[in-house]
């Protein structure tokens, strides 16, 4: 039984309602349970208060106050703390366990789970996994790409099955794999076909399934209405049609990957959770039930989203469902749908990054418009930097988190600094509201000051800079120019004169002075004093680790910092970046202390690019999802100027923080792809990458198109060979547009929605 009780002081003072459940006896919950208000004191819950199933509602009195007692499914947890899911919600959520630890990188134990000859799970390194983009009907082709695929160093390598006859080429592609000697594990990817998904489980060794499409049909995105027995129906269809697949992969000794997609959720689960992550975990537990049902536990569970921040929600979602469940199944990791290049490496670091900081994830996916084969290399690092941080326990101290919201992104924005009486130059400028680039600047740099100014993204007009959109916030000086350097200092005044910051050291200020700079300063430079040798109102930008005592840290409440630099040095081997900064955010938070924080990355000399990417995604990324952070600043000795800018720009946008230019949502092709994605991404990009705050969605076929385009203004999808249908959100508003017209047709209906812009005119 479940007694609620609402605490009272300290958390009523901070406007956060919980309720502790205490668990004391078992029972079941129909789905149709609609909620509980508990009307003294305003608050209550829900259908979707996020899995704490309950029912057998009663009413008892316990001297003078009310009780609600509820029987409770639970046989995880005795403990679940609720809190309402929005600042004076009645809706109440839980604040529960979603991994092992918050202070430092601890691996979720999970069961092993055998995929062919691969054993999955905590005991087990993060195996690496991609997929073919052949016509899985090519037989030749492709048990040539497995091969290459294996050769490169993947796990696992999926396959897309359509119908009869790529399930038939199935037996093929495997007997000829073994023929020559090749034992990677075959998946089959299945969508819309049980019969199909029996055949290939006879020769595969797992089974993906969609629950989105498995059973239910394709998606209309209509919002429909449900009875308590008609929603009861549906399960039980579920139920009907999934079991044959089930007992055959019990009999054969196969794998299964519950697989929901954020862009295939059914019209079903959308109209009773939303288009929203608990949607997708409920979406995923449903079948995951009828696998418990049939005593069948060979199975993993993926969350998948374009969206990282989606993403990152939904697998937390499922696994602190699993934590008050008791179950221990294994976690596939992958952001669908994350494009090419820089920009879909960016995106599978801040989302598989960002999950693997918190020990979560046991096989992972880097999903790229790229051939199959290139997805492995970065897979690899990633999977390198989660086994190395949970080998090592990488963290802090432990301290106790109360402010975070890692179940919805809620950002904590710094307060922007605010003119002051007096100041001869705008300040203002010197971080945005959506999120901030700051950049280091050398001495050489400034010798040709028309450069500098195009390296930042500034406009020039005459020869004078002017901020633009993407145009760098503020730039960091190691050391000032000499006073007597007259052209360098004229382009630093023309930078702050345009309220573009600029920062110096606190030794290079007191020595070299440049008018109106900011001062950087260590926790033991203002502990000191030495600030105070500056004017009074001088700007103060504080550098710290996050890790200090506490009572060094108390000196932030007795100083005016215009913003934060949080800088664990890369060195540092067991102590983690992500740890030292949630410590210092609560810190913050704790102390009322509302002053801007960027993060500050320092790599080495000679880090690869897709390192450099990987590494500032994974350690920004996952503190920027959690809304915590306003900036980032990446710094390395040889890298080239212009990459770090736009991978600090890519960093903030892949967070869902400033958009500077187009998003694309493109999909990495397999044998369901109906064009050349790669080549249409690079047409469509070209001709339309100058359109900040545009989204859209470049889809090989209707699988996930029309659900992953819930994140798109726009979408061009192929809809049959040679054909494309295009969208405007959700809706598709022309069909069967030739390849030839299509990326013209795309152009023109941006146009007709009044979203396009010229491109800017090309420089001489």
């Amino acid at each position: 039984m479940l007694v609620f009780k609402l605490l009272k002081g300290k958390e009523e003072k901070r406007n956060v309602a919980h309720l502790k459940l205490v668990e004391m006896a078992t029972g079941a919950v129909p789905a149709s349970f609609s909620g509980l208000q508990m009307k003294e004191s305003g608050l209550g819950f829900g259908k979707n208060m996020d899995f704490v199933r309950i029912c057998d509602i009663k009413r008892i009195k316990s001297g003078r106050k009310k009780i609600s007692m509820i029987r409770n499914s639970n046989t995880g947890r005795d403990i679940v703390e609720l809190q309402p899911a929005s600042e004076g919600s009645s809706l109440l959520v839980p604040r529960q366990k979603y991994c092992e630890s918050i202070n430092k990188t601890v691996r979720r134990k999970t069961r092993t789970v055998m995929v062919g000859n691969v054993p999955l799970g905590s005991e087990h390194p993060i195996r690496i996994q991609t997929m073919t983009t052949t016509d899985t009907k090519d037989v030749a082709a492709t048990v040539e790409q497995v091969m290459i695929i294996a050769d490169k160093g993947a796990d696992i390598v999926r396959l897309t099955v359509q119908g009869k006859r790529e399930a038939d080429a199935c037996f093929e592609i495997k007997n000829s794999l073994v023929q020559k000697n090749y034992n990677i594990p075959l998946v089959a990817d299945i969508h819309f076909a049980p019969s199909v998904a029996l055949r290939v489980s006879e020769c595969f060794d797992k089974i993906r399934v969609n629950p989105g499409n498995f059973a239910d049909r394709r998606a209309q995105f209509e919002k429909l209405e449900y009875t308590d027995d008609d929603y009861q129906k549906e399960l039980e269809h579920i139920e009907k049609v999934f079991t044959p697949l089930v007992e055959k992969c019990k009999k054969y000794g196969r794998a299964m990957r519950i697989g929901t997609n954020h862009g295939s959720l059914s019209d079903r689960i959308m109209s009773y959770y939303g288009d929203s992550p608990r949607g997708m975990v409920e979406s995923a537990f449903e079948f995951a039930r009828i696998c418990r049902k049939l005593d069948f536990h060979n199975f993993v569970f993926s969350m998948k989203a374009s969206n990282p921040v989606v993403m990152v929600q939904a697998y937390r979602l499922l696994v602190a469902e699993m934590y008050v469940q008791g179950w221990d199944y294994p976690l596939h990791l992958g952001v669908t749908e994350a494009g090419e290049g820089e920009d879909g490496r960016m995106k599978s670091a801040i989302g598989i990054g960002t999950l693997l900081q918190d020990g979560l994830g046991d096989t992972i996916r880097v999903s790229l418009t790229e051939p199959p084969e290139e997805e492995i290399d970065p897979c690899r690092k990633l999977a390198n930097l989660g086994m190395r941080a949970a080998k090592i326990q990488q963290g802090v101290a432990p301290f106790e988190e109360k402010y975070r919201r890692y179940f919805d992104f809620q950002r904590r924005s710094g307060q922007l600094p605010v003119q002051k009486e007096g100041e001869e130059v705008d300040y203002r400028g010197v971080l945005h509201r959506d999120g901030s680039v700051l950049m280091s600047v050398s001495l050489d740099q400034l010798k040709a000051p028309e450069l500098l100014y195009k390296s930042l993204a500034a406009k020039l007009v005459v020869g004078m800079p002017f901020k633009d959109l993407a145009t760098v916030d503020s730039i960091l000086l190691r050391e000032l120019p000499p006073v007597d350097d007259n052209d360098a200092r004229l382009a630093l005044k023309r930078l702050i004169e345009v309220s573009m910051g600029v920062i110096a050291p606190l030794s290079e200020q007191l020595t070299k002075p440049l008018p109106n700079a900011m001062v950087l300063v260590n926790l033991k430079e203002l502990s000191t004093g030495a600030y105070k040798l500056f004017p009074e109102g001088t700007r103060l930008v504080v550098s710290l680790r996050g890790d200090e005592p506490y009572e060094e840290l108390e000196i932030l409440k007795h100083i005016d910092a215009t913003m934060l630099l949080h800088d664990l040095p890369f060195s540092e081997d067991k102590i983690g970046r992500v740890h030292t900064a949630r410590r210092l955010f609560e810190y913050l938070a704790e102390n009322a202390l509302n002053v801007p924080v960027i993060h500050h990355l320092q790599f080495p000399k000679g880090i690869h690019r897709d390192e450099l990417v990987i590494g500032a995604g994974t350690n920004a990324g996952a503190l920027l999802v959690d809304g915590l952070g306003d900036g980032v600043l990446i710094e390395t000795p040889d890298q080239d100027f212009d990459f770090l800018r736009s991978t600090s720009f890519n960093l903030l946008q892949g967070c869902r923080m400033r958009n500077t230019k187009t998003e694309y949502v493109s999909c990495p092709s397999c044998g369901r792809t109906l064009f050349d994605l790669q080549e249409i991404s690079a047409q469509i990009r070209e001709k339309t990458s100058h359109l900040p705050g545009v989204s859209i969605a470049i889809m090989g076929c209707i699988v996930n198109g029309p659900g992953e385009m819930a994140d798109a203004d726009f979408g061009y999808v192929g809809g049959a060979p040679g054909k494309i249908d295009l969208y405007v959100g959700k809706t598709v508003v022309k069909r069967g547009i030739e390849m030839e017209y299509a990326t013209d047709a795309l152009i023109q209906l941006i146009k007709d929605n009044g979203r396009w812009v010229d491109p800017p005119p090309a420089e001489e």
